[in-house]
């Protein structure tokens, strides 16, 4: 059995594209999307269009939820600069498409052949505003996982792949596909990207529980291309990415 996850695409298709060739080389079985899937950049409808097509397994992120509900979106802890992509995103979403995420469940869990169970979600098991780092006290920790039966946590909203143990649990962020943050993002500091792409896939080996956390390059020049033909708000934030060290 070996497990796909994506997680934070945000609207960009270009770096979506080379992660599901990915995938396909690697023959996943089954794919689980963590949510935040259309907001922030130029192809939103392009990205669901790919996703539903694949019938994942789909996890509600905070920007997916922000886009059914606007009028909550600082609830959400959508940043104030990003209230503008988050209409234009919206406004340039179908009747359907917003249907297709409203259909988003809040956690999914799996069972690999050899018993392991692994809980997949967007932030943590409580809330998809949560946000799981290797520095995350051990004590919030316990708070998260409290009265789960998972031995394995598959999270993503940080943007930064992670592999982490706690006592008998594994904790694992797929990082993001589309904004893989370059450093932790912290308020008031806007984030800087790197130029790939990151997904994760777990998969059982006779009785061996592997988790692979992967980097994958994608075109940023036509990305950029992409972004600076479309009328987003947030269009000169991209623009500067991928050209600092």
């Amino acid at each position: 059995m070996r497990v796909a996850v994506i997680s934070d695409i945000h609207g960009n298709y270009i770096a979506l594209q080379a992660v599901l060739a990915d995938i396909a080389a690697q023959k996943a079985d089954v794919i689980v999307c963590l949510g935040d899937t259309a907001t922030l950049g130029p192809q939103p409808r392009e990205v669901l269009a790919a996703l539903k097509e694949r019938n994942c397994i789909y996890i509600r992120g905070n920007h997916d939820a922000a886009l059914l509900d606007p009028e909550r979106a600082d609830e959400y802890q959508i940043s104030e600069f990003l209230i503008p992509d988050l209409f234009w995103c919206r406004e340039n979403l179908s009747i359907a498409e917003l249907k297709f995420l409203e259909a988003f469940e809040d956690s999914r869990e799996l069972t690999f052949p050899n018993g392991v169970t692994a809980l997949f979600f967007h932030g943590s098991p409580i809330s998809f505003t949560d946000i799981i780092q290797s520095t995350t006290d051990a004590s919030l920790l316990d708070k998260y996982f409290e009265s789960q039966k998972a031995t394995v946590f598959v999270g993503g909203h940080s943007h930064i792949q992670m592999y982490r143990r706690h006592g008998e649990k594994i904790i694992v962020n797929s990082g993001s596909v589309g904004n893989a943050f370059r450093f932790t993002f912290s308020a008031g500091n806007a984030p800087s990207l790197l130029p790939w792409a990151e997904y994760a896939i777990l998969s059982q080996s006779d009785n061996t529980l592997n988790v692979d956390l992967r980097r994958v390059y994608f075109d940023t020049a036509e990305l950029l291309k992409v972004v600076a033909e479309s009328s987003l708000p947030g269009k000169a934030w991209w623009l500067k990415q991928y050209n600092s060290p």
